[in-house]
């Protein structure tokens, strides 16, 4: 499906944009794979007639992550395990620093707009390119895998490194226009 011309804006009153982790290492059994939802942050999508008039940009608020869920572990997550998550993120991975991608290069095909361009993590700005399909009635949805290590993070490490969160993350973006 094509969408007309215009400003379309995406956030968390109208879409969910979620990053998934998984566990690895010698314990990985012990820990557990994480839903993490992104509670503020703005995307918004530019269409014109002309392809060079289409953009794309995403602004995250890189302390509005919160675990949502925890599957797997020898335990259930808890309240005081999902704050140290929290904390973990802001001060150790993500360092409270802005996340923003800005398109350089769209171009639309078959009810998919394809997006070139720039993703800023803890202040390394990398290239990356993402899809984001249109479906009926307006929906729209993206998967992005990303590579930590790629904007020189160290993916978290515990139990002197016999539990590790995998070096790719899945951010999934869903929503309607």
């Amino acid at each position: 499906m094509s969408i007309g011309s215009g400003t379309y804006r995406l956030g968390p009153v109208n879409a969910t944009l979620t990053v998934l982790t998984r566990r690895v290492g010698a314990v990985a059994k012990v820990g557990h794979d994480l839903v993490i939802r992104v509670t503020s942050w703005e995307g918004t999508l530019v269409t014109g007639p002309d392809p060079a008039e289409t953009s794309m940009e995403l602004t995250v608020d890189a302390t509005s992550l919160r675990v949502v869920e925890g599957t797997g572990g020898m335990q259930p997550l808890g309240e005081d395990d999902m704050a140290g998550i929290q904390q973990t993120i802001d001060e150790e991975v993500l360092l409270r620093r802005p996340i923003e991608f800005r398109s350089r290069k769209v171009r639309t095909e078959d009810g998919t707009i394809h997006a070139e361009g720039d993703l800023t993590l803890v202040g390394e700005t990398r290239p990356i390119a993402v899809d984001l399909v249109v479906g009926e009635a307006v929906e729209v949805s993206a998967t992005l895998e990303i590579r930590e290590s790629a904007w020189g993070m160290k993916p978290y490490t515990t139990l002197f490194g016999a539990l590790k969160v995998r070096d790719e993350v899945v951010v999934v973006l869903e929503g309607h226009l």
